[in-house]
């Protein structure tokens, strides 16, 4: 087995980056109360609407508003930390607000060949190969789907997706594509499968989910009925903004944070008026329309201050934060996807993201490669590290080191430096080496780095194998399921 996660950046001591003052800040969430006040939200769901109609939100139609005290008294119901727990107990994430996480990144159509190099439509076997890179690299903390297995019947689908990442991985598992009760009454059936039963998935969630709004201000009945049944079981349910400046949330950035912030707020406020005290997340992958081309303009300054800002906005809220980063708009793993993805981890970091979501994808958000996933764990790590901070106990001052090398002297065969030195950040895939070996390697550039490093993982990389009769069990699950979507 390779190494042991990394898993968290350390918040505690990390310097900081907040873009909004106490003024701004306050103007923000006053003004996005005002719009779920005034506008409201579009619930799909009769069943939902219903519920919260008796609960005192005001209904009109599909339409609910939401006063501000009927809000803040929701939002604050829900928990401010909460575990993710793992199918290994060593790889179980603490929701605290000192620690941020890393992720691969989700649910691309296409997938960048490894042997061909070739963008193609992605497959249940390369989400395979996606989630036991992601267990074997140190620096990816936990799992949402990297790529659809795009050739599983769409009803199950996502169950297909579970089936295949619990059995690649020990990491905990984010969910973001069971978006209808019967997909998520699925995974919850597996998850409660492996976790040992209903208390102990509970006890210990090995599976989290989120669901998405639809920009502006619209939530699927299906989506918040999925939550709902997360929620029930004890799975934590977060919300996920994607507002897009311009197209599907106004030109002006504060709007857009104005948007964001009532979308996710008026999320969290139904499902813990539904059920109190669910564990949930505010989430934000909000972005801009590219005026040139009419696509998303991933990685571009206005997507970095999106990050700081609402990272910033869901700790005002006392939530926890799941953040977009690395969604770079580069066509492979060259330069300008290593200077987007560095300054978005840099940002997310920063701003005190606790999940930052996410490793390997290309092209906004399109397709994933394995070699951009491992050179964005190495951006990562090295991030992780600047955010350890300089220690100035006695021993790290090192003042007797000092006197005992003293004037013209080195310190490379010293105790002290042979205790400390592995405490250095050292790359995997970066070159530090001497130009006469780059030379002779063939001038080899990070992504052919990267490439081999993909490759000694996956052949050597060994994820522990579910208990005997479980994957069994899992696909008698799916295929009851599948059954009742009346799907083969």
């Amino acid at each position: 087995m390779s190494d042991q996660p990394i898993l968290a950046l350390a918040l505690d001591d990390a310097p900081s980056l907040r873009p909004l003052t106490p003024d701004a800040l306050a103007a923000v969430q006053g003004a996005s109360l005002r719009v779920l006040a005034e506008t409201g939200v579009a619930v799909g769901s009769p069943t939902v609407r219903a519920r919260l109609a008796v609960a005192g939100a005001r209904v009109d139609g599909d339409r609910v508003r939401f006063p501000a005290a009927f809000v803040e008294s929701a939002v604050a119901l829900a928990p401010h930390g909460y575990l993710l727990a793992a199918r290994d107990p060593a790889c179980d994430l603490p929701l605290d607000g000192r620690h941020g996480y890393l992720s691969v990144d989700g649910s691309a159509a296409e997938m960048l060949d490894p042997e061909t190099d070739v963008r193609r439509a992605s497959t249940a076997a390369d989400l395979a190969l996606v989630t036991r890179l992601a267990d074997a690299l140190p620096e990816i903390a936990f799992l949402w789907q990297g790529v659809e297995a795009g050739d599983a019947p769409g009803p199950v689908r996502p169950l297909h997706e579970l089936r295949v990442q619990l059995a690649n991985s020990r990491k905990h598992v984010q969910l973001m594509t069971a978006v209808t009760p019967l997909a998520a009454r699925g995974a919850v059936a597996m998850a409660r499968a492996v976790a040992g039963g209903a208390e102990a998935l509970r006890a210990r969630p090995i599976l989290s989910s989120f669901q998405v709004s639809l920009s502006p201000l619209r939530f699927e009945g299906d989506a918040l009925e999925a939550a709902l049944v997360y929620a029930e079981a004890g799975v934590p349910a977060g919300f996920v903004v994607m507002p897009i400046a311009c197209a599907t949330a106004p030109a002006t950035p504060a709007g857009v944070l104005v948007q964001s912030n009532a979308e996710v707020l008026a999320g969290i406020a139904i499902l813990e008026t539904l059920v109190p005290g669910a564990p949930t997340f505010y989430g934000a992958c909000s972005t801009t329309l590219d005026l040139r081309t009419a696509l998303v303009a991933c990685g571009g300054p206005e997507d970095l201050l999106f990050q700081a800002a609402l990272a910033q906005l869901a700790r005002s809220n006392g939530l926890p934060s799941s953040i977009g980063t690395f969604a770079t708009g580069a066509k492979r793993a060259d330069w300008q996807a290593g200077v987007e993805n560095g300054l978005s981890g840099l940002v997310s970091l920063l701003a005190g993201a606790e999940m930052l979501s996410g490793a390997g994808l290309l092209h906004a958000a399109r397709v994933f490669a394995l070699d951009e996933m491992v050179l964005d764990a190495e951006i990562f790590g090295l991030l992780r590290h600047l955010a350890a901070g300089i220690r100035v106990s006695e021993e790290d001052l090192a003042v007797g080191a000092i006197g005992e090398v003293g004037p013209g002297g080195n310190f490379l065969a010293e105790d002290h430096t042979l205790a400390h030195m592995r405490q250095l950040w050292r790359p995997r895939v970066f070159d530090r080496g001497t130009w006469e070996d780059w030379e002779a390697a063939g001038r080899p550039e990070p992504r052919a780095r990267a490439r081999e490093r993909v490759q000694a993982l996956l052949a050597s990389h060994e994820v522990p194998a579910l208990p005997d009769g479980m994957p069994a069990e899992l696909d008698r699950i799916v295929a009851a399921f599948a059954a009742e979507a009346g799907v083969g």
